[in-house]
């Protein structure tokens, strides 16, 4: 494991604690809080602790900050390997379900152009706050190949009750921290995430995906 030098070690792993627990407990609130307005709140606070966490990483760490959270502009080649990846896994699935007598689109229609473009910025959202906020902590706390186990786990169980998103974001989650922790950027990963949630929503029915709804929305569908 290696820790920033400007904190000491223990200090460090102890505020790393702290962020995960707080953010982790906070994105649950939203996820499971029934009325809208509450669900709102729990998610702003969510928002706001992430953006003060991630703004005391200048100061905690010796690393370049882009870098470290990933934002800086991928290379020619984690581009080109990601976007392969993506492209033929969204292949093979739409492959598998029509091999298997499926309907694709399975709900008699394709995403709208408007709705793509912002489910890629929702993907966006998510690979920041799952690589530049929680793999990263993971990353100070145990060490790059732990993190990577560690943190899908921490955004699959973000996706209960549903059991077909949690299966798929826990092995997505895996080969997204593994990309990132070789490549180190959040943006190629995001595409492949949209990707994916768009082949996802494409080739499943509403009936098993519940509009790719999560925690008390899953169950009020």
């Amino acid at each position: 494991m290696s820790f920033p030098t400007k904190v000491p070690v223990k200090y460090r792993a102890c505020f790393a604690w702290f962020e995960l627990i707080v953010v982790y407990a906070l994105i649950e609130g939203a996820l499971w809080s029934r009325r809208g307005l509450v669900r709102n709140r729990w998610a702003l606070a969510a928002a706001i602790a992430i953006a003060i966490f991630v703004a005391l990483d200048a100061t905690l760490t010796d690393q370049p900050l882009l870098r470290r959270l990933g934002l800086a502009l991928p290379t020619t080649v984690a581009a080109g390997v990601v976007l392969a990846v993506s492209l033929a896994a969204a292949a093979l699935m739409i492959f598998a379900v029509r091999w298997a007598g499926g309907d694709v689109p399975a709900n008699g229609i394709w995403p709208s152009f408007g709705q793509s473009w912002a489910y890629v910025l929702w993907a966006l959202l998510q690979e920041f706050i799952l690589q530049s906020f929680f793999y990263t902590r993971c990353e100070d706390l145990f060490g790059g190949s732990a993190a990577v186990w560690v943190a899908a786990t921490l955004f699959a169980v973000a996706h209960l009750p549903s059991p077909l998103l949690t299966t798929f974001t826990f092995v997505a989650a895996l080969f997204f921290c593994s990309v990132f922790r070789q490549y180190r950027s959040v943006y190629p990963i995001a595409v492949m995430h949209a990707f994916l949630g768009l082949t996802v929503a494409a080739t499943m029915p509403d009936s098993l995906l519940h509009h790719m709804r999560v925690g008390i929305g899953y169950l009020r569908y």
